[in-house]
């Protein structure tokens, strides 16, 4: 592997470490991926999941027709009550 070194502007520096700790990886990470993606190289990640399909052997399960979401889970469990903090308190006050 090779190492790349390079003088760029301070502003733009500060842009790909925000960005990079936003995406929670990486400047490394990050700037390979965009230099990958600026000189037309694949996304390793999506060649090999191409190479696995057309080999029958990538495992994708299929999509769910009904995907809840986040405000419907939360609000099944509504009023559902709190047996695990019962059970904890009783517990404590037991002792």
């Amino acid at each position: 592997m090779r190492q790349l070194i390079t003088r760029i502007d301070d502003l733009l520096h500060a842009r790909l470490k925000e960005r990079a700790r936003a995406e929670r990886r990486s400047v490394n990470a990050l700037v390979t991926e965009l230099l990958e993606a600026g000189v037309g190289v694949e996304d390793r990640r999506r060649a090999l999941r191409e190479r696995l399909r057309a080999e029958g052997r990538l495992v994708e399960p299929p999509r769910p027709e009904n995907v809840l979401t986040l405000d419907e889970v939360l609000a099944l469990g509504e009023g559902s009550g709190t047996a695990v903090s019962e059970a904890l308190e009783a517990d404590r006050a037991g002792r």
